[in-house]
C-alpha cells in the first residue's frame, strides 16, 4: 500500500493511490481514512501553505500490510554472517513536532503515547532553524497528521497554545537504534525463525541455536552481547546433556571464554564454573515452589543437587539438608555456594552415585528418623530427585529399603521426581512409569505439577507422592488397588 502523507493546514489528508488487502492491525487506519478519502474527492490540491508562504510536502512514505519497512535495517545486509555495524546506517523521514524550548518537559508527559521510542534515539532534539525551539520526535505508527492526536493530547497542546503541525525530520538510524530482533530478522534467510531470546547465566548468553542459524551463529552471538547490557559472553549448546554429569559441550560464540560466572536467584547467590555443572535460570520458579513447601525443622534429602538451587534456600530455613551430586564439579561449588550463602553448618554434602546415596546416607538417616521415637517426630522429611531424564530409575530403590516395623503414615517420606513427558496426557505417562517401577498405582495417590515445556511436544513435570510403607520396608505387603495413602494436594504457585 503506498500512501501520501502530506500536511493541509492543521490536519493532514491521506491519499490512498492503490488498493490491496488490509491486515488487521490497519484496520483502525482505515477508519481515519473512509472520511478524509472523501474530502480528497472535492480538495483542488494536496499542500501546506505555512506561515512564510512556501509550499512544504511530506515525503511520501511506504508501508504494507506488515507495516515494518520503515525501522527495518537495510535490505543489503541480508545474508550477512560477520557483523558489519557500519552496513546498519539508514535514513527514515519522522514527524517532528515544534514547540518551544520552556514547556518541553511539562509537555512530553503528556505525549507519552505519541512519541518515538526507539533504542539510542532522543526523542527530543534542538531546532536547527531555531534555537529557542526543540522538536518532539513522534512515532509515524501512531501520528499521522495533526488529527491523529488524542483528545488530551490536543487538549494539552491547546493548553500549551502549541501549534499541532507536523513537519518532518530526516533521522540517520544507525546500528545501535535497532533492536535485536530486528537485525537478526534483517539478517537471517527470509521467512526463517529468529533467534532473539537466550537464558541468562550471569555474563553469559546461553543459545540453543538450530540448524538453519548455524551460519550465522558468530554474528548472532556478538549481537546478544551489544544489545543485552552486562551479557559478554554468548555460548551454543552443541550437544545434549550428559546425564552422568548434567553437563553439556558449548561453544563461545562470542566474546569472552571466562566460564567462571555468579548469579543470583531467589535471593542466594551461586557461583559456579558454567561449562562443567549443571545450571538452569528456567527453574528458578520451581526451586521456589519446592522450597516453600518444607517448613523449619523439615529434613530434605537432595539427590542430585548440583550447585544447590534446593539445598540452599531449604536450609536457610532451617531445615536438614542431606545435598549429593555425583559431580565432582558440582560437589565442590556446592560446598562452596553452601559457605557462601552462610548454610555450610546446616547442610551435609556427600559426592555420590544416587544410588548409593539412597542406600547409603539416605537410608541410614531414615532408620534414625522413622525409628522408634518417630512418633514424638512432628516434621516431614522430602526426598527431591531433580534428573528429569533418569530420575524415574532410581525409584527402585526405595523398595524394601528400610527394615523394622513401618512408622505411622503421615511420618513416611514424600518424594519429588522430576521426568520428561513427550505422551499427549504427560501427566498420566509420568503416573504410570512412576507407578510400574514402583509396583504400585499411584493415580489416586499423587500429584504431577507440570514444570515447563522443554520443547514442542515435550514437558518437565514433578510427580509427588508419600512411599507407602509397604514399598519402604522389608516384609510388607500391599493391596497394589486399594492402599490407604491419601492423595497429595498440588501446590499453588504463580508461573
Amino acid at each position: 500500500m503506498r500512501i501520501l502523507w502530506k500536511p493541509f493546514g492543521f490536519s493532514r489528508i491521506l491519499f490512498k493511490v492503490e488498493s490491496c488487502r488490509i491486515s488487521e492491525s490497519e484496520s483502525l487506519t482505515l477508519l481515519v481514512w473512509t472520511s478524509q478519502i472523501q474530502k480528497l474527492s472535492r480538495a483542488p490540491g494536496i499542500f501546506l501553505w505555512d506561515q512564510r508562504k512556501r509550499f512544504s510536502v511530506m515525503p511520501e512514505i511506504e508501508t504494507d500490510q506488515r507495516d515494518s519497512a520503515l525501522f527495518s535495517p537495510p535490505s543489503n545486509v541480508r545474508g550477512m554472517t560477520k557483523l558489519d555495524r557500519t552496513a546498519f546506517r539508514k535514513t527514515v523521514t519522522i514527524p517532528v513536532l515544534k514547540v518551544r524550548k520552556e514547556i518541553v518537559n511539562k509537555l512530553m508527559r503528556s505525549l507519552k503515547r505519541a512519541a518515538l521510542q526507539r533504542p539510542g534515539i532522543k526523542r527530543v532534539i534542538e531546532d536547527p532553524e531555531d534555537e529557542a525551539n526543540r522538536l518532539i520526535m513522534l512515532d509515524p505508527y501512531k501520528i499521522i497528521t495533526g488529527d491523529s492526536f488524542e483528545r488530551a493530547e490536543l487538549s494539552i497542546l491547546k493548553q500549551l497554545n502549541v501549534n499541532p503541525q507536523i513537519s518532518k525530520y530526516n533521522l540517520e538510524l544507525t546500528y545501535e537504534n535497532f533492536k535485536s530482533e530486528e537485525i537478526l530478522k534483517a539478517v537471517l534467510p527470509e521467512g526463517q525463525d529468529v533467534t532473539s531470546g537466550f537464558s541468562r547465566v550471569g555474563h553469559i548468553a546461553h543459545l540453543n541455536l538450530r540448524d538453519h542459524q548455524l551460519p550465522f551463529k558468530h554474528l548472532i552471538g556478538q549481537v546478544m552481547i551489544d544489545k543485552n547490557p552486562g551479557i559478554t559472553s554468548a555460548v551454543n549448546k552443541i550437544n545434549n546433556i550428559d546425564n552422568t554429569y548434567r553437563n553439556f559441550q558449548m561453544e563461545v560464540l562470542s566474546g569472552e571464554e571466562n566460564m567462571m560466572t555468579k548469579v543470583r536467584e531467589n535471593s542466594y547467590t551461586y557461583e559456579f564454573d558454567f561449562s562443567k555443572v549443571y545450571w538452569n535460570p528456567r527453574l528458578s520458579t520451581e526451586h521456589s515452589r519446592i522450597t516453600e513447601l518444607l517448613k523449619p525443622g523439615d529434613v530434605l534429602f537432595d539427590v542430585f543437587a548440583g550447585v544447590g538451587p534446593f539445598a540452599i534456600p531449604v536450609a536457610k530455613k532451617n531445615c536438614t539438608v542431606f545435598a549429593n551430586d555425583l559431580n565432582p564439579e558440582s560437589h565442590k561449588w556446592l560446598l562452596h555456594n553452601c559457605k557462601l550463602n552462610k548454610v555450610d553448618q546446616k547442610v551435609k554434602v556427600f559426592n555420590l552415585d544416587g544410588k548409593d546415596f539412597l542406600q547409603g546416607p539416605v537410608r541410614k538417616e531414615l532408620m534414625e528418623q522413622l525409628g522408634p521415637l518417630s512418633k514424638e517426630r512432628k516434621h516431614s522429611v522430602h526426598i527431591v530427585m531433580n534428573l528429569p531424564a533418569k530420575a524415574m530409575e532410581f525409584l527402585n530403590v526405595f523398595k524394601s529399603l528400610l527394615d523394622g516395623p513401618p512408622c505411622n503414615t503421615e511420618l513416611l517420606p514424600i518424594v519429588h521426581c522430576y521426568s520428561f513427558s513427550k505422551d499427549p496426557n504427560p501427566a498420566e505417562d509420568v503416573q504410570q512409569r512412576a507407578g510400574a517401577i514402583l509396583g504400585i498405582s499411584l493415580e489416586a495417590c499423587s500429584s504431577v505439577h507440570p514444570v515447563r515445556n522443554v520443547a514442542p511436544n515435550k514437558e518437565m513435570l514433578c510427580i509427588t507422592f508419600r512411599i507407602p510403607a509397604a514399598i519402604l520396608y522389608k516384609n510388607q505387603t500391599l493391596n497394589l488397588e486399594n492402599h490407604d495413602d491419601p492423595p497429595l494436594k498440588r501446590q499453588k504457585t504463580d508461573k
